[in-house]
């Protein structure tokens, strides 16, 4: 997968939640990763909600809110950058990390259906974990591994490895290439435009509903 491709899948992985295939004996971990896409598939599926975007969006939102651990995906992504923040200034990084996040989930998910996801494995060491996943589509298969962290008793995903690319060291990459050649502000700015550029682009969809 070239790199141009791996923003779309990263996208696309949190929008693969439409139909549970295979599943080994699995662990609790991997159970409440299926809880959490059982919630999306049942939002989703809500005819009532189909009729109200808005709504549906708003719920898609705070289900996938309580299984992502947005601190980790924030201080992965910025490393050694993340130490050079002011309290205010991670708490501003996140939040608009945060709503790029959703936003994007939301409006990808909304956008596939009859995929097939199997769960494939698990690998347990202390407080971390990997679920392993393939999206079985019509043109083939992709593997999806969801790499997570054990925090005051609940597993939470920190990142997403598709085909082997994963999702924090690409911001990674792009974070710390703008933040050398221009600026942290620079970063944050391009970041919040990139958020309003999509929350506008959600509010027309869902217009045209």
């Amino acid at each position: 997968m070239n790199r141009k491709n791996v923003w779309a899948y990263i996208l696309f992985v949190v929008s693969l939640f439409w139909v549970s295939g295979q599943v080994f004996a699995q662990s609790q971990i991997t159970a409440d990763l299926k809880g959490t896409i059982d919630q999306v598939l049942e939002i989703v599926s809500d005819k009532d909600l189909k009729k109200n975007p808005t709504l549906r969006r708003e719920k898609l939102r705070n289900v996938i809110g309580l299984r992502f651990n947005y601190k980790q995906m924030v201080m992965r992504s910025l490393a050694k950058n993340y130490k050079n923040r002011s309290e205010n200034e991670r708490k501003e990084f996140t939040m608009l990390f945060k709503k790029l996040l959703e936003n994007s989930y939301a409006s990808k998910i909304e956008n596939y259906r009859n995929e097939t996801i199997d769960y494939v494995g698990e690998q347990i060491k202390g407080k971390y974990a990997m679920v392993k996943t393939q999206i079985v589509r019509k043109d083939g298969v992709i593997d999806v591994d969801y790499k997570m962290l054990k925090e005051n008793g609940q597993w939470l995903v920190y990142d997403f490895v598709i085909e082997g690319v994963s999702l924090i060291r690409n911001y990674r990459s792009q974070f710390s290439k703008i933040i050398s050649t221009e600026s942290y502000p620079v970063l944050v700015s391009k970041l919040r435009k990139k958020v309003e550029d999509i929350e506008t682009k959600s509010v027309a969809e869902a217009e045209n509903l």
